[in-house]
């Protein structure tokens, strides 16, 4: 009989650091560098993660699944979500790619910006997203960074078995540039990368029986944030993803 390890956490934060680490050192950092800026602070990698890693995330998935809170918002948003306070407890391995020294390093390369993780008590610091009834979506929007620094988006497909794209338009707020629209389909293992307040955005409506399921992490150069930015943003997650109970008792748990 093998004995599990002392500190299983410990041992999936250095197997999932050593995974990505290999994963990105195949990557042509410069090309991903350049598609992102000539796309306006946007670029998406196909097959990004490996797929062991992934599989190991998607299991994360359906642990948490019964914890997943539902919203609907008239005209804008109908589906689950789970935040980073639940998480934290129960995904391991999606908790170590995000906090993976490799990634972060390739995140700031690609970007040129200083990012860091958020807050231990932003929910937004790495959630998931559930498309599982007909009609589940999210309409155009920006990520807007409610902290004093930017905030950068990275957006992983974990389950996709539907016929929802995410919808990017990139220059929307260039001046003068010709409007483009992308229709994206996130396959498990691929990767989204985007500055906040630049790409508009939006997840278009799921059929019946589909399931789509995508994990969502935030970066900023800055954590601090006013008092009453601080109040809207809760206002904002409590009432629109992880409800109340989720963002004001899991971030003073934290």
């Amino acid at each position: 009989m093998r004995c599990a390890p002392k500190n299983a956490a410990s041992v999936t934060y250095r197997s999932v650091s050593d995974e990505i680490a290999h994963a990105l050192g195949a990557i042509d950092a410069a090309a991903v560098q350049r598609e992102y800026w000539r796309q306006n602070e946007f670029v998406m990698l196909r097959d990004c993660l490996p797929p062991a890693l992934v599989a190991r995330m998607v299991a994360e998935v359906d642990a948490v699944r019964p914890a997943a809170h539902r919203s609907y918002i008239p005209r804008h948003k109908k589906g689950g979500s789970v935040s980073y306070h639940t998480l934290a407890g129960r995904a391991p391995a999606i908790l170590a790619l995000y906090r993976s020294p490799a990634f972060l390093a390739f995140l700031r390369g690609v970007t040129r910006a200083p990012v860091g993780e958020c807050p231990e008590h932003d929910p937004h610091r790495c959630a998931l997203y559930f498309y599982t009834e007909p009609g589940d979506h999210i309409g155009f929007h920006y990520d807007t960074s409610y902290y004093r620094g930017a905030r950068y988006t990275v957006l992983v497909g974990l389950i996709e078995r539907s016929s929802s794209r995410l919808l990017c338009q990139p220059y929307k707020r260039v001046p003068g540039h010709p409007p483009e629209e992308l229709a994206l389909r996130t396959e498990p293992g691929t990767l989204v990368l985007f500055n906040g307040n630049t790409l508009w955005h939006a997840i278009t409506p799921l059929g019946d029986g589909e399931e789509r399921v995508s994990l969502t992490m935030e970066y900023v150069t800055d954590g601090s944030m006013s008092p009453g930015k601080r109040f809207v943003s809760n206002m904002k997650d409590a009432i629109a993803y992880f409800g109340f109970s989720a963002v004001f008792r899991g971030a003073r748990s934290r």
